[in-house]
């Protein structure tokens, strides 16, 4: 017999809020000395009750702009009022140790029945639709919001009539420098034959220069360059229509979808100039 959504949640769910109180001092040098901070929009998060947190982050696998959303998260708000980030599957089968710190500070992975458990407890949820060919776009992509077409986040709002927040963030693509990513030639030689390392699929193959590796090839876990980080929180979009049928609906679906990522790119325009001024 299957086991129940918040059975699963429960045995998923690892947050450690004595880990994070731990971790708050550090994330804090690094916001403040080291990234150098500059965070606004803040007052856009509804009182109460749980939304859908949708973000564009850049910086490899140390994201260190989602790292400092969540800094600013705990001192904001503290531990009490939770945020649940839905991270990707693999990252539990490629990066273990990684994946057993993000659990601690408040991830599960991205599967339908955990995030419906997670609402049905009241928690908000953070995601970052466009995964590794987000946060490993080429450098000369840095001010475009990619989300790699998935709509997954959006039929989980439309269903549950979730506002959607945007959060955008500006300079955490110079912490290393992503040259190319020359996923579709590795695909094609898995193809050929050539296994992927320990038989999982990266889904993204950058080339990039960065700490401590000089030049490297894969999504491996670099040391970020001490940039500013610029983050904002936009106003929620709320969507006319709502529930299990408008959630099916691909044309409509479609059309949030644009509507989420137009926005989320004028913003970010507008961010990236206000940074480069």
């Amino acid at each position: 017999m299957p086991e129940s959504r918040q059975v699963a949640l429960h045995r998923w769910r690892r947050r450690d809020p004595e880990l994070i109180r731990r971790l708050m001092p550090f994330w804090g040098w690094l916001y403040h000395h080291y990234f150098r901070v500059v965070s606004d929009g803040w007052e856009h998060i509804p009182a109460a009750d749980p939304v859908l947190f949708v973000g564009s982050h850049n910086g490899g696998l140390a994201a260190p702009d989602m790292h400092m959303v969540m800094y600013d998260w705990f001192r904001r708000f503290g531990l009490e009022r939770r945020v649940l980030g839905l991270a990707h599957p693999k990252v539990w089968m490629g990066y273990p140790p990684l994946a057993d710190l993000a659990a601690r500070t408040g991830a599960i992975p991205y599967h339908p029945r955990l995030a419906l458990a997670a609402l049905e407890q009241g928690d908000s949820l953070l995601v970052y639709p466009g995964g590794g060919q987000d946060t490993f776009r080429p450098h000369r992509d840095r001010g475009r919001i990619q989300f790699a077409g998935r709509t997954g986040f959006l039929r989980l709002a439309i269903w549950h009539d979730l506002p959607i927040v945007p959060l955008i963030s500006w300079g955490a693509h110079d912490t290393l420098l992503v040259l190319a990513d020359v996923y579709p030639q590795f695909r094609a030689l898995h193809e050929r034959g050539l296994p992927w390392l320990f038989g999982i699929d990266p889904e993204v193959m950058p080339l990039y220069l960065g700490l401590p590796w000089g030049l490297a090839l894969g999504p491996v876990l670099n040391l970020p360059l001490p940039v500013r980080i610029r983050t904002r929180v936009c106003p929620p979009i709320r969507f006319e229509r709502a529930g299990h049928a408008a959630s099916r609906d691909r044309a409509y679906v479609r059309a949030c979808y644009r509507r989420v990522t137009d926005t989320m790119q004028a913003s970010l325009d507008q961010l990236a100039g206000e940074a480069q001024r």
